[in-house]
């Protein structure tokens, strides 16, 4: 999964300090990232090739020991070979924890983006100089980054896995049950309601496989698998999904993502290692 990046280290403890020239920055115009080499070999600048002054950097996280930075400033200059590339399409990008890198700071900038201003009173924020958090000056409400937390369902009957197809969606491969869990309800129920609404049906024996932190939807995922309880009948939730159906594990399709909780427990289920 993308954010299995060793032996490369990521970590996410807040530091309050500004970017020296060498370090590594991830700036943000919209949704696309200054970078090099695009998905062959993909290279972020060093903070001191912009232009910028060091208080329009924010702490990130530390890749390898390093700190990266994170900006939305527009640079005084580009360095050369480098470009505004967008984002959302380098998360196959090579290496694999600079496009992990990529990903959590475009969680990161969306949540800075979205809390510019208290949404209580409407006064400007500032950064917490002791967390990562946003602090409204005048009521005194703190934010703290958003995370979702979604479901991945794996619904199965003896040899068969249940997959659907999203409608409307630049995604076209198939995919397993999946949403996000709602106010004052229990993940397992999340698992349950979601295989109801989407697909008709009803499942037991719910097992916790494993959980992917998603960035590209700022959400936590938790995978189960759970067994069909009763009726095989799909009845499709024909707004959201375009299709819906049992493959047998010798006949699984192989168009899905290896960056993602989805293809590794469609390949678990394929090789029979699903957990029981």
């Amino acid at each position: 999964m993308i954010q299995e990046i060793t032996p490369h280290r990521f970590a996410n403890e807040y530091r309050a300090q500004m970017p020296e020239p060498e370090a590594n920055v991830l700036a943000f115009r919209g949704d696309a990232v200054l970078c090099a080499g695009g998905a062959g070999h993909l290279t972020l600048p060093r903070w001191g090739a912009l232009g910028l002054p060091a208080d329009r950097g924010r702490f990130a996280f530390l890749l390898d020991g390093a700190p990266v930075f994170l900006t939305d400033a527009e640079p005084e200059r580009l360095p050369e070979g480098f470009a505004f590339v967008s984002a959302p399409t380098l998360r196959h990008a090579a290496p694999r924890h600079i496009a992990w890198a990529v990903g959590v700071g475009g969680s990161l900038m969306r949540w800075y983006r979205q809390n510019a201003l208290c949404g209580a009173c409407g006064e400007a924020m500032v950064d917490s100089t002791t967390e990562r958090a946003r602090i409204c000056p005048r009521c005194g409400a703190v934010v703290y980054p958003r995370i979702n937390p979604a479901v991945i369902a794996a619904v199965h009957d003896g040899d068969r896995l249940l997959l659907t197809r999203y409608r409307g969606r630049a995604h076209k491969a198939y995919s397993l049950v999946a949403g996000f869990n709602e106010i004052g309800e229990s993940i397992e129920d999340t698992v349950r309601r979601e295989v109801m609404e989407e697909a008709g049906l009803r499942v037991k024996n719910l097992r916790f496989y494993r959980s992917q932190p998603w960035v590209f939807t700022d959400s936590l995922l938790m995978g189960f698998f759970a067994e069909l309880d009763g009726s095989d009948e799909i009845r499709m939730e024909e707004d959201e999904l375009s299709e819906a159906g049992w493959f047998h594990r010798d006949s699984l399709p192989e168009d899905h993502s290896d960056i993602s909780l989805t293809g590794e427990m469609i390949e678990l289920f394929r090789g029979g290692r699903e957990p029981h």
